[in-house]
């Protein structure tokens, strides 16, 4: 048991027994009873706030199965205390405090009651607000290839990628325009089967890596009204960015340097070039449900008069407010549910060791097709309190691996000449994400990085909600089209 955390403990029994005493007090008058009971109350709240504070913080994660009995025991511990300061009887001449006035429940909180009753009615709205999800992510992807012009804005973009770091800045921010960096990829595996030299495509494929993140950070603004669940959430989301950041900081150089990646994907498509003629449209069963609803919406909005940037802006809009609403409504059922066996059920899917998470998260995002969508559907389970930061990031690990599939089977579809190359482009994504994981989650110093920097920004972006925007807005939008304009003007 961590020493401060049990020096917590010990104090709030303290507390408990000091309240019953001040009680039975009699030599006090009202002031000065008043007075130290105040003083009581006061510690008890501060105690509470750094006793969750050290539940959630990151740095203590790695002691989470050991403390998973004890957080139970504290909870409650604090809970009887709570009750128990309701229950005292104070002298009747002391000053009283202002009764608080309690919200009236609203019709949200009455159907959540109900369903709570229900548990089977529970899951299948729970169903319903995943696949809300799904078609939000979905909606925002399209509304953002319409309204700036989609893979073949991409291309343009990749015409300026002639060093390796506008290579990088070019190929983080198409794909977070069209948010799918399988899109990214996808172009990139065309583009190199046309001729585009491996060389130039390999920073282009890390920096759709860096992307591609940006997804899963706008789904986490969706928590932005309750600060802890915002934290968590934040948190969450950007130990993507943080990972493939610091992926891109190990691996560009190496490449530049050495060629490592671009050599060792040589031998691997000499030794399994092949063509397979897969489908890619066969494994997208996700797409498959909602491709419809997302078309349909997405014509609807068509139909708005005016310029066409009007009405794909406006589908954008309705992408972002579903998200904030499906993620309102499903953390709310998360909570609710996932609690007790379910709670427990749930993490065995997941994974309590790091290998089972890796492999949960790539085989979800093999099934999706989108390392962006099963990054969003965690963020939701971290902002509830469900899901530490610890199991997050080894689940998001494996997102990033699972990924790689679709540039993978893109490239065994094409045939003719410049195959190879194609492949070899895929697999230099797959090594990218592959070593990435081994070598940053397997040496627990750089493992600690992107906890470390992503619990800084999510405590900075809680208490300044403004920071939130600015890192999403600047990271993924205004560096790249800086660079982009400094670029152009002394090229």
């Amino acid at each position: 048991m961590d020493d401060r955390q049990f020096t917590l403990e010990h104090r709030l029994l303290q507390l408990r027994d000091e309240i019953h005493a001040l009680k039975q007090e009699t030599a006090l008058s009202s002031e000065e009873m008043g007075t130290r009971l105040r003083a009581l109350l006061k510690e008890r709240s501060e105690l509470e706030d750094e006793l969750i504070h050290l539940v959630v913080n990151p740095e203590h994660s790695y002691r989470e199965d050991v403390l998973d009995g004890l957080k139970e025991g504290l909870l409650a511990t604090v809970q009887a205390l709570e009750e128990r300061l309701r229950g005292a009887k104070l002298p009747e001449n002391l000053p009283r405090p202002e009764p608080v006035k309690v919200a009236k429940e609203g019709l949200l909180t009455r159907c959540f009651k109900v369903l709570a009753e229900r548990p089977a009615m529970a899951w299948v709205s729970a169903g319903i607000f995943v696949y809300l999800l799904l078609v939000a992510v979905s909606a925002l992807g399209s509304g953002f290839n319409a309204l700036f012009g989609g893979a073949d804005a991409a291309r343009e973009l990749f015409a300026f990628a002639t060093n390796p770091f506008m290579g990088l800045i070019m190929g983080a921010f198409a794909t977070a325009i069209i948010q799918s960096s399988s899109t990214t990829t996808s172009i990139l595996v065309a583009l190199c089967a046309a001729g585009l030299p491996i060389e130039t495509a390999i920073p282009m494929v890390m920096g759709a890596n860096v992307g591609t993140s940006v997804t899963n950070t706008l789904v986490s603004l969706g928590h932005i009204g309750h600060r802890r669940e915002f934290r968590r959430a934040f948190a969450a989301a950007t130990i993507h960015d943080f990972f493939n950041i610091t992926a891109v900081l190990i691996f560009l150089p190496l490449e530049m340097m050495f060629g490592v990646m671009h050599r060792l994907s040589q031998w691997m498509t000499g030794t399994i070039y092949g063509n397979s003629g897969v489908d890619l449209g066969a494994f997208n069963a996700i797409g498959a449900i909602t491709k419809p609803v997302v078309k349909v919406t997405h014509g609807v909005f068509q139909w708005i008069p005016g310029p066409t940037w009007v009405a794909e802006g406006l589908f954008v809009l309705f992408g972002l407010a579903l998200i904030f609403i499906s993620i309102l409504l499903l953390g709310k059922l998360l909570r609710m549910l996932l609690t007790g066996k379910a709670e427990k059920v749930f993490h065995a899917a997941v994974g309590k060791n790091a290998l089972a998470a890796i492999g949960s998260g790539l085989l979800i995002t093999v099934l999706v097709q989108s390392s962006s969508t099963t990054t969003s559907l965690i963020v939701p389970l971290a902002g509830a309190g469900l899901m530490t930061l610890k199991r997050v990031f080894p689940f998001t690990l494996g997102a990033n691996i699972g990924t790689c599939v679709t540039a993978l089977l893109a490239a065994m579809a094409i045939t003719g000449d410049g195959a190879d190359l194609a492949l070899q482009i895929a697999l230099i994504h797959l090594l990218f994400n592959a070593l990435g994981v081994v070598i940053i989650y397997g040496i627990p110093l750089l493992r600690r990085i992107p906890l470390v920097c992503a619990s800084s920004l999510a405590k900075l972006a809680s208490e300044k909600r403004s920071m939130a925007l600015l890192y999403i807005v600047g990271v993924f939008f205004v560096l790249p089209l800086v660079s982009l304009g400094i670029y152009k003007l002394f090229a």
